[in-house]
């Protein structure tokens, strides 16, 4: 009984990387679902803060969040705050010295960090910050290198590098649970990956978007747009049985022209099973399928619990499907030869997110979620844009900044109905599923951005990989 009232008045405090802002609020909502717990902020939450206080969690939530985010540095059970020393001191001595207690004890070891965020302390002031928290009933010895609990003194002093102030807006101190993933951006650099492309996912983000849609142990999870499978890689990492499609020959089975500088062909081993093999996840890898996603392969059912891609956009990688625009005969019976090659035509970004969606629609299992980048000219990019499906809703839409003008939007939808569900008549009335309602309208705003910047105003078929 002592247990859970204790845990029902703490209050956890989150370090936030200052990277990547957009994507830090779904993802921690996201991991939070998982265990079936909703977010609640403490106090004045504000979103770009790189420090968050959290209510009505129990630690081995917290620990649960830390050991799958990217977002997150740190985590702290959070004893005391205040906007200056005084009020930090008068906030510390009113917590409850039962919850001190176990951490302060004369048989325990420990250890108090400094950390300032915009502002960087001398040893000596970090020194003096110390030692002037010695109303803190302290019993145990302080040992540096190996401490049973570390506690923290963390000092904001806002995000404008421009603008430091001589005094900190605002100080919190706490008792360290966990740091996040962060470690995991490096260890999966593509940089070091066996099998990369001129496109392969950046690994942070590779991870973002897995946490994004819930990948769990024992899901399965379907990339209809693989490349060179770093989407998979990340999925695979938190014990997800991957799989993927891609209409490209050469990069499915690792042939062709490498895209490492100084390096003319790809080696015979260079394919997306190596890449789970290097980071010791190939027993979650299922396989890879020379597919066009404009016509599957799967039957109807709803087999996947996440679809998490990133379609071609046409500009470095051209956005193509089977099919023709001439008049073609087909073998009898639609048999082909061993050696027949399929022709393939422009694929439009209208038709890949019409598709994508309703692939998703039919194939995900309820509550599955679909994670993926849409393209956007920022000047005119309006939120009526983003593609819609009856079955679907949208969770998070995040921006990252390419340019002044471009940008491209991670888009999280979860499953919320089955499309046999749908009144028909009434989904093909509503203008918000219309196939074409926004597509064409942002594809012609997207590429006439680029054409404009590219200096070719007239030849949109080149850029649209045509």
């Amino acid at each position: 009984m002592a247990t859970s009232t204790r845990q029902s008045c703490l209050k956890y405090l989150l370090h936030l990387a200052q990277d990547n802002l957009d994507f830090r609020l779904p993802e921690i909502k996201a991991l939070l679902a998982l265990r079936g717990k909703p977010f609640h902020s403490s106090g004045n939450f504000i979103e770009k803060c790189p420090f968050w206080c959290m209510d009505g969690l129990s630690e081995e939530d917290v620990r649960g969040v830390m050991a799958r985010s990217v977002c997150a540095k740190s985590a702290f059970e959070l004893w005391g705050h205040g906007q200056t020393h005084s009020e930090l001191k008068t906030s510390l001595l009113k917590y409850p010295t039962e919850n001190m207690s176990p951490f302060m004890h004369k048989d325990s070891t420990y250890r108090i960090n400094v950390y300032t965020f915009n502002k960087t302390l001398e040893f000596e002031d970090r020194i003096k910050r110390i030692d002037a928290m010695d109303y803190l009933p302290f019993e145990g010895a302080v040992n540096l290198k190996s401490p049973q609990h570390i506690f923290c003194l963390l000092e904001d002093y806002g995000t404008d590098p421009n603008d430091i102030p001589e005094h900190p807006n605002y100080i919190y101190f706490g008792r360290w649970i966990a740091d996040g993933q962060r470690e995991l951006i490096r260890s999966h650099s593509v940089k070091n990956r066996h099998f990369i492309g001129n496109t392969s996912m950046d690994a942070g983000l590779s991870f973002i978007m897995a946490n994004h849609a819930k990948v769990n142990k024992n899901d399965l999870v379907f990339d209809p747009f693989v490349g060179t499978g770093s989407l998979l890689v990340a999925c695979s990492h938190f014990r997800a049985y991957v799989c993927g499609t891609d209409i490209d020959y050469n990069t499915i089975h690792g042939r062709g022209r490498s895209s490492r500088k100084n390096k003319t062909w790809r080696g015979p081993d260079e394919n997306i099973r190596a890449n789970l093999r290097q980071y010791g996840t190939e027993d979650m890898y299922i396989d890879v399928m020379v597919s066009d996603a404009s016509k599957h392969v799967w039957r109807e059912a709803a087999l996947f619990d996440a679809i998490i891609t990133d379609p071609p956009y046409g500009i470095r990688e051209s956005t193509r499907r089977t099919g023709s625009h001439k008049d073609i005969t087909k073998p009898q019976d639609a048999i082909y030869e061993d050696s027949h090659v399929p022709v393939s035509q422009a694929y439009h970004l209208s038709d890949i997110f019409t598709d994508l969606l309703n692939f998703s629609a039919h194939h995900l299992v309820l509550g599955g979620r679909l994670v993926y980048w849409l393209p956007v000219y920022r000047p005119e990019y309006c939120v009526e844009m983003v593609p819609l499906n009856p079955c679907l809703r949208i969770i998070s839409n995040c921006e990252q900044t390419l340019s002044s003008h471009t940008s491209r939007r991670l888009i999280t939808m979860e499953k919320i109905k089955n499309p046999e569900e749908l009144d028909s008549l009434a989904y093909l009335a509503d203008p918000r599923f219309s196939p074409y309602q926004g597509h064409n309208a942002f594809r012609e705003k997207y590429f006439s951005g680029v054409n404009k910047r590219c200096g070719k105003e007239d030849n949109k078929s080149a850029v649209n990989g045509e």
